[in-house]
């Protein structure tokens, strides 16, 4: 049964300045789909379960490309201004993504290859998205892009493998929480994320994002990144206020990994290859950014940060710079001894990192160690020790 004809039908009648109202069941979706919103609201008590094609959604006529980086595919995007869908905690999307982490099990994955996004908001104005839930993504969950003022308050997102053939396996990398892109005052409030990659990325020219209350299960932890992959393009972050997060290792049947608590990455200064799956030599800023009441649980490494993503030896440092990034009271246990690793470019270095009530717990008998590379200006750590000019101090 196909049910995407009535679904466009209903949005269509009552997407502007009007009130859709999905009841509960299974809404069978076949193809893509746009919903224009205008002053209007979306109760969607009910899952638009997308049909698990493979083949016909990595045909890139079956999905739109309107998210720029990476070229990354969306099988359903919503545009439009002042509205409000509301999920009532049993709404929102089927990804239908097992069959997708099988196939791709044994099989090279590659940016912009056409796994599709499950939900995108695209050049949206004053958007809410509330008690929505997100299950099985085949890719990333949600992105925003060249969108301003929207609200996720309620996000849940679960992509764990159930094929016995992988367990113990991480075989759903890229189900990211969110991507941000080119996007300005984004908030979100109150997820519940289990996936196996970014919980969270902040992606370039993402500006003023609150985060706040989020539950990350395993995978990678937040990110910011990657960034630089372009060339020609500036990626600037700014003004990124993030607390009250709690990350935390899940059963390894289920997920194996939970690798950091917060990290930030770029391409360095030597272009290799061609986006989607090249780049860098990028130019940017990442500044302004506060992680606040961070609780760890058995997190691989804590606070990861390195400018060498797509790099070989020899390439020229990254131009990105990472300044003014605050991390104040983290908490919780390391599964290991190396709770910061600081790797910042040699050509702009990272000025300005400052610790404050960083007390985090790693194996019994093992003392704790601070990796700081160009870094300037840092303050709270054991002894202040990190420095500038290509020097690497350990302790």
């Amino acid at each position: 049964m196909d049910d995407t004809d009535q679904v466009e039908a209903a949005i269509s009648k009552c997407g502007h300045f009007g009130r859709t109202v999905f009841e509960e069941g299974v809404y069978n979706i076949t193809r893509k789909m746009t919903w224009d919103l205008v002053s209007s609201r979306v109760d969607l008590h009910g899952q638009l379960s997308f049909k698990p094609d493979i083949d016909f959604w990595l045909n890139a006529e079956n999905t739109f490309r309107v998210v720029f980086i990476q070229s990354q595919a969306s099988w359903f995007v919503v545009t439009g201004r002042d509205f409000v869908i509301d999920g009532h905690s049993t709404g929102g999307i089927n990804g239908n993504g097992q069959p997708w982490w099988s196939f791709f099990a044994t099989r090279t994955r590659q940016d912009g290859d056409g796994r599709p996004i499950s939900l995108t908001l695209w050049r949206v104005t004053r958007g809410t998205v509330r008690n929505f839930r997100i299950v099985s993504p085949p890719f990333w969950s949600n992105a925003v892009a060249e969108s301003v003022d929207v609200i996720y308050d309620g996000m849940y997102v679960n992509a764990s493998n159930a094929d016995p053939m992988f367990k113990g396996k991480n075989i759903v990398p890229n189900t990211d929480g969110i991507n941000t892109y080119r996007s300005d005052s984004i908030t979100m409030l109150n997820w519940d994320i289990t996936c196996g990659d970014d919980c969270l990325a902040i992606k370039g020219n993402s500006s003023n994002i609150i985060a706040r209350n989020i539950i990350c299960r395993g995978g990678n932890g937040i990110a910011f990144g990657s960034l630089g992959q372009y060339a020609n393009m500036s990626d600037n972050v700014s003004n990124v206020m993030m607390e009250n997060l709690l990350m935390t290792r899940i059963d390894p049947n289920v997920q194996p990994n939970m690798n950091n608590g917060v990290y930030f990455k770029s391409w360095d200064g030597t272009i290799n290859g061609s986006p989607p799956t090249g780049g860098g030599d990028g130019p940017g800023t990442v500044t302004d950014v506060v992680a606040k009441n961070v609780v760890l649980d058995r997190v691989s490494l804590p606070l990861h940060l390195f400018q060498t993503n797509g790099g070989h030896s020899g390439d020229a440092p990254s131009i990105l710079q990472f300044k003014n990034l605050n991390f104040v009271n983290w908490t919780g246990t390391s599964t290991g001894s190396l709770f910061v690793d600081l790797e910042c470019s040699l050509a702009v270095g990272c000025p300005n990192i400052t610790f404050n009530d960083f007390n985090i717990q790693g194996p019994a008998g093992q003392t704790p160690r601070f990796i700081c590379k160009n870094v300037e200006g840092v303050s709270g750590l054991p002894g202040n020790v990190c420095s500038f000019a290509g020097k690497t101090v350990t302790c």
